[in-house]
Order: C-alpha cells, then structure tokens, then sequence
C-alpha cells in the first residue's frame, strides 16, 4: 500500500520524488498493483474465515437459547406432576431445579455466544469495507496505469521526434536553399542566354533575304512592255 500511495499521490512533492527516482515507474506501479492482489486476496480469505465463525457463533447461540427453553419447559413439566401426585414431588422438584440450573447456564452460554457474535460481525463488516476499498483502489490504479502507458508511450514519441529535430540546422537549410535558388536563377539566365543566340540570325542568312529581296525587286518583262506600249517609259 505504502508504495503506491506513492507512486499515485502525483499532486505530492515528495511522491513526484520518489517517482523520478524510479527507474521504471510502470514497472514498478505493476508490481505494486500485483501486490495489492495479493494482499486482496488473503483479505478475502480471512473475510470468509470470520464470517465462517459468525455463522458458527450466532448458531451456537441459537442453540443455548433453544436449550434453556428446553430446560425451562421441563422444569415446568415436573413441577406440574408433582404436583398432580404424578410422581414422586422431592424427586420432581430436585430435577426441576437442575433443569433449572441447566437453563441459567445455557443463557449464561448463549449471552456470550451473543457478543461473541456481535463482535465478529462487526469485525466481518469492517473486513467487508476494507476488501471493497481495497477492490475499488486496485481498479483505480489499474485504470491509472493503462492511462499513464499511454502518457509515457506518446511521451517516448515525442522525444524521438524532437531530438531528431532538434539535430536538423535551420539556418543550415535555408543557406542551402538559397545556394539551390541561385544556382537556378544562374542556370536559368543561361538558358535564355544560350536560346537567343541560337535565335540571333547568322550572316549566311541575312546575305540569303538580300538576295532575295534583289531579286524580289528586279521589274517585271510584261510590266515594263505594257509601260512602254502606254509611253510611259522611255
């Protein structure tokens, strides 16, 4: 019990303590836990073994009382013959005063089953509370504990994932992005630069359109026959 009290008072300092000293929290409140199980089940046994005596106990007492009713009923059944003349009165009365006896002391019996009986009962209902609590806080815990392997496996997760981040260079990136840029700015320029050349005419080709355009240019027979026949050429 004491060490999961520990282990489950988070809100304490000194349980946060203990904690971080333990170098498997999980491991250790499982443990924990199964020795709660364990002292839940001899609870369990000594719970059954006093309500046993209490069954026992408060039929002792049903028996003495019975007895001294007993008694009592034949105390009365001698005094009534003998007092009939059924049988002999001194005989009579000298049993009915042992049966007498008997009575006191089978109440006597019966009045002390009586408190034993009421002690174990109440021993038996506190025995009855302390495993209820006890199941109760085995549950809690148990529920705790699935919660916290959740916690701790997302935690672990975590970790992993920031560490590795934590490892990546930032400013190291963004100077290699910057490097990738102007190297495509660089490349790109020279692509346009290559592609204008390649469109940029050759001499070869502007002699070819001056040629042409000569010859585009040189008159037409017919025109220049027609142009005559009108006078107007010379």
């Amino acid at each position: 019990m004491g060490l999961l009290t520990r282990l489950f008072k988070i809100g304490q300092a000194e349980a946060n303590a203990a904690v971080d000293k333990l170098e498997d929290p999980i491991r250790m409140t499982e443990q924990g836990i199964r020795d709660l199980k364990t002292n839940l089940q001899a609870a369990i046994k000594s719970l059954g073994e006093v309500r046993a005596l209490v069954i026992r106990l408060d039929r002792q007492k049903n028996g003495y009382e019975a007895e001294a009713q007993t008694c009592e009923k034949k105390a009365m059944a001698l005094v009534s013959a003998a007092e009939k003349g059924e049988i002999d009165k001194a005989q009579a009365e000298q049993l009915a005063m042992k049966m007498l006896d008997q009575k006191k002391a089978a109440e006597t019996n019966a009045e002390r089953a009586l408190a034993d009986y009421n002690t174990q009962k109440k021993l038996a209902e506190r025995l009855q509370a302390q495993v209820d609590d006890l199941e109760h806080k085995i549950k809690t815990f148990e529920n705790e504990l699935i919660t916290l392997k959740a916690r701790a496996k997302t935690a672990d997760s975590m970790k992993k994932i920031n560490r590795q981040l934590a490892g990546v260079d930032p400013s190291g990136t963004i100077a290699m992005l910057e490097r990738m840029k102007q190297k495509v700015d660089e490349d790109e320029s020279t692509a346009q630069a290559f592609g204008e050349i390649a469109d940029r005419p050759s001499d070869m080709d502007a002699a070819d359109r001056l040629l042409a355009q000569k010859s585009a240019s040189a008159p037409n027979e017919d025109l220049l026959a027609l142009k005559r026949k009108m006078g107007l050429t010379e």
